[in-house]
């Protein structure tokens, strides 16, 4: 029974991590449309690259005994692929400051990743040594990813604006952190339940950031016409700016030709007459 539950746990965390992976796809698309990244973060992304990298590995026979944890491979295995597709389409649109700081951290990433296989496999000759170096750098790597969406906390309060702070990524990384803390509770698996006992608060939060600002999330563009100030003979006169071209060719239509032509006349001389 207990076996069976921690496998339901775990199909139905690997189908909430997948949409948690695949949350930033509609980000994604309007950085392609747009052609810039604007002030979106990449780190979140290549956090959650390190994260799959490590997990993929640690679900390994090399790592865990037998096939006891291939139940994360798949799943981390998708990550991977969709991360390194996020930071690509990151590095194609960003700025060359932006570029620089991600290639370097994505660089760092995959050095971390390589030197945590190889000396796992290398140094390490048994599955306990193995999980607890393989573990413990997934756990750092797995509560960064989770807290990563909070590097945008600080733009969210000062901005009252959750534009940068996706939904359905806080939404899902809540849900998956609440999955795998459960299912690494049932397989007394501490290294796979620690780092979501973590992620839960932090998802929590970033939810409830959400609900607070939500309202605020669209911002409003500044009329195109607004009134400005005129000084005439020391008085601050109001005008207003000319409708947009739809709006002055409808008066046009709706007034007589002649009255028209006079109120043009009679613009054209006041202008000549201000000057």
């Amino acid at each position: 029974m207990g076996d069976r539950l921690r496998l339901a746990v775990g199909v139905i965390g690997n189908a909430s991590t997948t949409l948690l992976y695949a949350a930033p796809i509609l980000t994604f698309t309007r950085i392609v449309k747009k052609k810039n990244v604007g002030e979106f973060s990449c780190v979140p992304y290549i956090i959650a690259l390190l994260n799959c990298c490590v997990y993929s590995w640690y679900g390994l026979p090399i790592v865990s005994h037998g096939w006891e944890n291939f139940v994360i491979v798949p799943i981390n295995g998708i990550g991977v692929v969709l991360e390194l597709s996020f930071i690509i389409i990151f590095l194609k649109y960003a700025s060359i400051s932006q570029r620089k700081k991600a290639a370097i951290m994505t660089t760092f990433v995959i050095l971390t990743f390589v030197a945590t296989a190889l000396m796992s496999s290398l140094v390490f000759h048994d599955h306990i040594h193995r999980k607890m170096l393989v573990g413990s750098v997934g756990l750092v790597a797995s509560a960064a990813m989770y807290g990563s969406p909070l590097s945008v906390v600080k733009q969210v309060i000062k901005t009252k604006s959750v534009e940068f702070m996706p939904f359905y990524l806080s939404f899902f990384s809540f849900l998956a952190s609440t999955l795998w803390m459960a299912y690494g509770l049932l397989s007394h698996d501490l290294f796979l339940a620690s780092p979501n006992i973590v992620g839960c608060p932090l998802g929590l939060f970033q939810l409830m950031l959400y609900c607070k600002y939500r309202k605020k999330g669209i911002r409003e563009e500044p009329p195109l016409y607004s009134k400005w100030d005129v000084e005439s003979n020391g008085e601050t006169i109001k005008q207003q700016l000319p409708p947009p071209l739809e709006d002055f060719a409808a008066v046009v239509e709706e007034k007589p030709k002649q009255q028209v032509q006079l109120q043009v006349v009679t613009s054209c001389t006041d202008e000549i007459n201000h000057k």
